[in-house]
């Protein structure tokens, strides 16, 4: 395949059709991606370097796409270009000084409020002369609004967009938004935000962000579950003890207490992303893979979770904490949590499904372990060594290995624990996994909902956490206080024995090196 047929091909996956009346219309507008919140940090550490690797891959044609700031900082367009300058230059990058100065010539700024029309306004027509000067037919041109901002200015912004800077979609073209978590505090709040939002968008404008729902081996458990003769059998209450779905970080806040006291780990980490890993790991086979199909299925997890018992949490905040001088000294936010799921269904009834996450550890990682019950009849006397596990490293150094006993090579017949390996950087050389945002974005695009948080995916989430979350709030439940730089609290461990947890001693998962 030469390089022109490349081009055309990665140009053609960037298009999809709509179906308009009884019409399937192809989507030949130019597109216009429109980043509120431009001069912010996710702006500049995330959505602008996904941007940048879309294009450098071709997914982002310069011929049909603009990209627009908007922010109230007052800066010129050349101003926001240096500023995110730095954060685009990578190993990825295939010529990178010449690819930034293309790139950074897509975008155009524009400085205004996030509740007056004026701002918008402006923002409108910048949009609109972008559209006539790529000759795009009014009504099939693309919007693609990414709000990477607070929540609490959500309701304003979408207004705005709704009566300033709506795209007519009766040719094909559509409006799009994409919002960012957290989303609300609780149930209240999050129903709330959805109907503020809901009055103004239909769901399928609407695209819920987690980026955890990008990352390579999350969007791998689909594949592993139902593509696979010998997980299928293994992978029900029978033969699983446990699951745990583990977040650690060996950093605490660093300089974003206050952002975080007011959220606390289980809002800002537990509540959607391992929740949404939870129902890969539970959830039934769909009937196919179409978006709304997965989506039902994980909906159906999320409302078989039975009430979380408080025996079954034990939370903590690493010492130190509180020295920042942007958290209250008497803050009872937890910067660590461990809490136990039960689903109450055919396939789960007994699993405890652990979720931990916690900052300021000893070290930084997210896996999902997958723990086995014991082997019947155990003749080779092997329990002690630990059991059959299977692991899925989301977190660095991707990988996915089983733990299993093997013969110790020599004359004696003893076991020992071992593990069949696959390790991303080891078996795919050569090969760049995208970033998250990465896959987000193109799949906002194309139109694909699969991995984006429906509504009442949202509100089942929620139904679980808020109880917990009141009594948090309320001082009912209080933190454990933990050293920084530890495992955490050491009753999480003991929470982990009594659900049945087995620890493996002695052995640890090297992974391989080139």
């Amino acid at each position: 395949m030469g390089p022109g047929e490349w081009c055309l091909q990665k140009r053609d996956s960037f298009k999809s059709e709509t179906l308009v009346g009884n019409e399937t219309v192809p989507e030949i507008g130019c597109l216009s991606i429109i980043v509120l919140g431009a001069s912010g940090d996710l702006a500049k550490k995330k959505t602008f370097p996904a941007l940048f690797h879309l294009y450098c891959q071709g997914f982002l044609p310069p011929n049909e796409v603009h990209i627009f700031g908007y922010a109230r900082t007052k800066i010129s367009d050349d101003e926001l270009r240096n500023r995110i300058r730095g954060y685009l230059v990578s190993e990825r990058s295939a010529s990178p000084s010449n690819d930034v100065s293309k790139f950074l010539q897509l975008i155009k700024y524009v400085s205004g409020s996030y509740d007056a029309a004026e701002g918008f306004q402006m923002l409108d027509k910048e949009i609109s002369k972008h559209e006539t000067s790529k000759n795009s037919l009014e009504g099939s041109s693309r919007r693609l609004f990414y709000l990477a901002l607070p929540p609490s200015v959500y309701p304003s912004v979408c207004r705005m967009i709704r009566r300033y800077c709506m795209n007519k979609s009766n040719l094909g073209g559509w409006t799009r938004i994409v919002v960012e978590k957290p989303f609300g505090r609780d149930l209240g709040s999050a129903e709330e935000l959805s109907s503020q939002i809901g009055e103004l968008f239909d769901e399928p404008q609407i695209y819920r962000i987690d980026h955890y729902l990008g990352k390579e081996l999350v969007q791998n458990l689909l594949v592993l579950r139902f593509a696979n003769r010998f997980f299928l059998p293994l992978w029900n209450r029978d033969n699983i003890d446990n699951v745990q779905i583990v977040f650690r970080e060996d950093f605490g806040t660093e300089g974003r207490g206050g952002y975080f006291d007011e959220y606390g780990i289980i809002r800002d980490i537990i509540q959607n992303h391992l929740l949404q890993v939870l129902c890969l790991v539970a959830m039934e086979k769909p009937v196919s893979l179409k978006p709304e199909r997965i989506r039902d299925e994980k909906v159906k997890v999320l409302q078989s979770v039975l009430p979380i018992k408080d025996e079954e949490v034990v939370l903590g905040q690493y010492e130190g904490y509180r020295d920042d001088p942007t958290v209250p000294d008497h803050s009872n936010t937890p910067t660590f949590a461990t809490v136990i799921l039960r689903i109450h269904n055919e396939r789960w009834e007994g699993v405890p499904f652990i979720l931990k996450a916690g900052k300021a550890l000893n070290s930084r990682k997210a896996e999902i372990r997958v723990q086995f019950k014991d082997v019947p009849g155990d003749i080779f006397k092997c329990k002690k060594q630990g059991r059959n596990e299977f692991v899925i490293r989301l977190q660095p150094s991707e990988a996915m290995y089983m733990k299993l006993m093997v013969k110790q090579p020599g004359l004696e017949m003893s076991t020992v624990q071992s593990e069949l390996d696959l390790s991303y950087r080891q078996r795919y050389q050569g090969v760049t996994i995208p970033e998250a945002y990465e896959r987000l974005i193109l799949d906002t695009i194309r139109g694909d909902q699969q991995h984006f948080v429906r509504r009442d995916e949202l509100k089942a989430a929620w139904e679980i956490f808020t109880p917990l979350l009141h009594r948090i709030d309320n001082g009912e439940m209080k933190p454990i206080p933990y050293q920084a730089g530890s495992r955490g609290p050491a009753e999480a461990d003991e929470l982990l024995e009594k659900a049945g947890y087995v620890q493996t001693h002695g052995y640890i998962w090297i992974p391989p090196t080139l």
